[in-house]
């Protein structure tokens, strides 16, 4: 796992052979990062299932309770296929998008 911060958000890139283990590691490391919008990157190299991205939920919910946002980037992903408010996309300027309009609403009170 490689994590990357910049002034909006933290990059964290998968480059674990399963979920699992990048789960356990990436749950290490969520108390560190309570406050800060994150985006997950998946390598090209590894397949990944929909019940792969499922396991996400709780965090993705989590996160959005602190007032911050989760992206997960993954390349082959239809974003139909996942529930409305977990955010899931094929590129990392879709997954910054996401971050200004949930930003936005944030600032609404939406």
């Amino acid at each position: 796992m490689k994590i990357t911060k910049n002034h909006k958000y933290t990059l964290i890139h998968s480059s674990e052979k399963s979920t699992s283990s990048f789960l356990e590691n990436l749950n290490t490391e969520l108390d560190k990062l309570k406050k800060e919008n994150i985006i997950v990157t998946f390598s090209d190299d590894f397949k990944r299932k929909k019940e792969d991205f499922l396991l996400f939920l709780g965090i993705a919910a989590q996160k959005k309770e602190l007032g911050t946002s989760f992206v997960l980037v993954y390349k082959d992903v239809n974003a139909d296929d996942y529930p409305e408010d977990f955010n899931i996309v094929p590129t990392l300027i879709e997954a910054e998008d996401i971050l200004d309009m949930e930003a936005m609403e944030r600032e609404l009170g939406f």
